[in-house]
């Protein structure tokens, strides 16, 4: 149980007197729209429920499972009333698994909604003002602004607001993601019989799966492969509760451009039995395998990763490719997952830099150097700075592999290494950050603002952080112009985000 919301021992219990809806008993509730987990939001005499499996317009019967003074949660018993927007998912586990959110809603709708979640957030926490934000022609309507040509910021706004466009979809939304996280248990009643997927909502409880359709087919060959052979041969899965056990987690990355697979066995300690003839058994079963990993996690945590990783057969990196650029990808390589749109959103944020040739360009968050070594195909310098030593060694090696050296990488926070780069005079004229979930470090903001670049972008995987640090950056004397949405994870509740911003009096 989340402790802050954990009742204080001795604490009254709230009053849940007088609410239009009690525990156990069923209602019909109209759905007005969903919520950030792509659970239906009813309302039933003006409550909010939220109902999973619900889609807005839909008229339903639904069960209260749990209430809460402003709001309670219910189990769906009946579609009353069906949006037009709702399909059957494909995916036979998809009701018990916790992997997608939205299958069941068409893909347009996904993208619309997708688009709707961002303008939300920046209205909502952001206090950002949108362009045609709540109108259905809104998307030509901003078009239409965007199309409008340069113009110059002054006074921290845009007389038409933000232009938010229409997200950008995949022409096929499954079988994109080219890595496979999954955790290994011992089969019910099976003795030695391993199964491995994805965990159901809101537990740990493992659905096996034989195919997951938003991931190659290759990463559930891997799995299939890894589960029985690890089976035959005795190795034990890993027990949570009781912490024995030697593998935790299968991890299959696929190069979509090169065919290169990588194997990564998570273990519960550094000895595997029969290690050889495992290997050998892999190799066997997936003839693209160029390489076999380990990595050693002895903690008892939800954490995948720990701290050692060490090469059982072949190379510790495989390659893929997005656009021109070559990567090596090593075991705990932060790579983007889907490969196709990642590119899509790469080409926004270098197109969003407007780049001449002659511009600095710090790019925080670099990571193992995706966006820098797109970048510094059009500036004339590009600084990385990322705080996990292996990525940074990875982008190293990326920027060699691709001849590019106009760029240079370096270990450390960037709230911390930035401000020493302003103090060798270093000037970017664009600044691109890239962080993760949790947004931009207070500290980084902070600084962006100090060294005062003409052009911010801000690549996003979280709509409520984006639209909290925008708001810091724009009380700071910078614009949001637009914001793209990019479905980087389709038929899940995440969208990806670039936004631009300029620095106000700044022509663009």
């Amino acid at each position: 149980m989340n402790r802050k919301n954990k009742r204080r021992p001795g604490a009254p219990a709230a009053d849940l007197s007088g609410l239009p809806v009690a525990k156990n008993e069923e209602y019909l509730a109209d759905i007005v729209g969903l919520g950030h987990d792509g659970e239906g939001v009813g309302r039933v005499n003006g409550f909010t429920l939220f109902i999973q499996g619900a889609l807005p317009g839909e008229k339903v019967r639904a069960k209260v499972l749990k209430v809460k003074k402003q709001y309670g949660y219910a189990k769906l018993l009946e579609i009353i009333e069906a949006s037009p927007d709702r399909i059957d998912a494909p995916c036979p586990i998809y009701k018990q698994c916790g992997g997608c959110q939205l299958q069941h809603l068409s893909y347009d709708a996904q993208l619309r909604w997708k688009r709707q979640l961002v303008i939300d957030n920046l209205e909502r926490i952001g206090k950002l003002r949108v362009a045609g934000a709540r109108a259905e022609s809104g998307a030509a309507e901003m078009e239409a602004v965007a199309d409008a040509g340069v113009g110059a910021v002054s006074g921290g706004t845009m007389a038409e607001g933000i232009v938010v466009h229409p997200t950008l979809g995949m022409s096929d939304p499954w079988r994109y993601r080219n890595k496979a996280q999954v955790p290994i248990a011992l089969a019910a009643g099976e003795e030695g019989g391993l199964i491995g997927g994805f965990y159901a909502q809101g537990s740990h409880r493992i659905i096996d799966m034989e195919a997951c359709l938003i991931q190659h087919e290759n990463n559930d060959a891997v799995v299939a492969a890894v589960k029985r052979i690890a089976g035959e041969l005795g190795i034990r899965p890993y027990n949570e509760e009781t912490g024995k056990g030697l593998l935790r987690h299968v991890i299959a990355r696929y190069g979509f451009n090169t065919g290169e697979i990588m194997v990564v066995l998570v273990t519960n300690g550094r000895d595997i039995p029969r290690r050889d003839e495992l290997v050998g058994l892999i190799r066997e079963a997936i003839p693209d395998v160029r390489s076999i990993c380990q990595n050693v996690n002895r903690q008892q945590t939800n954490v995948i990763f720990g701290d050692e990783t060490r090469v059982l057969w072949g190379s510790e990196v495989i390659y893929d490719t997005i656009g021109d650029i070559r990567f090596a990808i090593s075991a705990r390589s932060f790579y983007q997952v889907n490969p196709v749109q990642t590119e899509v959103l790469y080409r926004k944020a270098l197109d969003y830099a407007g780049l001449s040739g002659e511009e600095i360009v710090i790019d925080a968050y670099c990571g193992i150097g995706t966006i820098s070594l797109f970048l510094a195909q059009k500036a004339r310098e590009v600084y990385g700075v990322e705080i996990v030593p292996e990525a940074i060694e990875d982008a190293k090696r990326n920027a060699l592999v691709n001849e590019i050296r106009n760029v240079r990488f370096e270990v450390g926070g960037a709230e911390v290494v930035i401000p020493e780069w302003k103090r060798q005079g270093i000037a970017p004229d664009v600044i691109v950050v890239d962080p993760p979930r949790k947004g931009c470090d207070a500290a980084l903001l902070e600084t962006i603002l100090a060294m005062r670049p003409e052009r911010v972008v801000y690549v996003s995987c979280n709509p409520s952080t984006l639209a909290r640090d925008l708001r810091v950056l724009e009380d700071g004397g910078y614009c949001t112009v637009e914001v793209q949405p990019v479905d980087m994870f389709p038929h899940t509740v995440h969208v990806e985000s670039v936004a631009l911003l300029v620095r106000n009096g700044t022509a663009y």
